[in-house]
């Protein structure tokens, strides 16, 4: 369960209170849950706990999708995806799997985002994106000469700077998700010991 409390309608006010009544209408969605996307809608309610990073966060998701920007959202959504899948976040990345078919990406290629560097239908331009997307979330940031040089070939200074700091944002609300537990990463740690036939306290013989 997720791990923080939550605003309830009541103590909402300013930018928190007009999300609220855009995503949950007159509902209080701490007690009537749900999103128009089926998320329990969770990460709007434990971040309201500081409107400051509440309307913060807000100003992202506004800045990546205004249309002034000059990457191009289908790579944009690529890259989201991806980041969701390679830092575990089911959230963003089923939220994400959606925004891809909003922006025109082809089933094929979505289902194909988790193994895309064995996948024949994505472009060389596609395939660059993915692989920095790798070297942001996998590799923290270290991108090999090899990789950059072949986003260089398809995207602007501009674009790359657009596309890094959207991946790495998108990072940050995958990491914090699954640290709060909010929306789909609320989900219990797999990695537990598994009982022996004797129970847990078993001891393993070394032959």
């Amino acid at each position: 369960m997720r791990r923080l409390k939550e605003v309830p309608r009541a103590e909402a006010s300013g930018v928190v209170l007009s999300m609220y009544n855009l995503l949950f209408g007159d509902r209080d969605p701490v007690k009537e849950r749900g999103t128009a996307t089926g998320t329990p809608g969770d990460w709007w309610t434990v971040f309201a706990l500081v409107p400051e990073i509440f309307e913060h966060s807000v100003k992202g998701f506004q800045l990546y999708q205004n249309p002034e920007r000059k990457l191009d959202p289908q790579l944009r959504e690529l890259g989201m995806t991806r980041c969701g899948w390679a830092r575990q976040s089911l959230f963003v990345f089923s939220q994400h799997c959606k925004s891809c078919r909003t922006a025109g990406i082809s089933e094929e290629k979505i289902e194909a985002i988790p193994h895309w560097e064995v996948a024949t239908c994505f472009t060389p331009q596609e395939r660059a994106v993915m692989a920095y997307t790798d070297a942001l979330v996998y590799d923290g940031g270290r991108v090999a000469d090899g990789v950059f040089n072949e986003l260089k070939k398809f995207l602007s200074d501009e674009e790359i700077l657009e596309f890094t700091y959207i991946i790495s944002m998108y990072e940050m609300h995958a990491v914090m998700t699954r640290a709060l537990r909010l929306e789909f990463d609320d989900i219990d740690e797999r990695m537990v010991e598994v009982d022996g036939p004797d129970g847990p306290r078993m001891g393993l013989k070394i032959r």
